[in-house]
């Protein structure tokens, strides 16, 4: 796995949040590191709504399956785990 170009990659700046931001409903990203293995990595992106997110993926389909084709020399393997929904916002 190349860690430095994933990170840059999927981080804030990076190619994937400047096409979500295009989106309307985008909130942001954030990326976790596993402490244990270094090389594993969790993304989260926030939407507004799941509506936001599905009209993103319709409206960027083309621009999205290019950036995901450009990205996956970046990774080992990847999993959608689920979506999901904040039931209480932390203040």
């Amino acid at each position: 796995m190349r860690v430095e170009e994933f990170e840059s990659a999927y981080g804030s700046d990076g190619p994937w949040t400047e096409l979500f931001r295009r989106a309307p409903g985008f909130i942001r990203t954030e990326i976790l590191r596993d402490l244990e293995e270094n090389n594993r990595y969790f993304t989260i992106d926030y939407w507004t709504d799941r509506d936001a997110y599905e009209g993103f993926r319709q409206d960027f389909s083309a621009e999205f399956q290019s950036l995901d084709k450009d990205c996956e020399a970046f990774t080992i393997s990847e999993r959608h785990v689920g979506d999901f929904e904040i039931l209480q916002a932390r203040e």
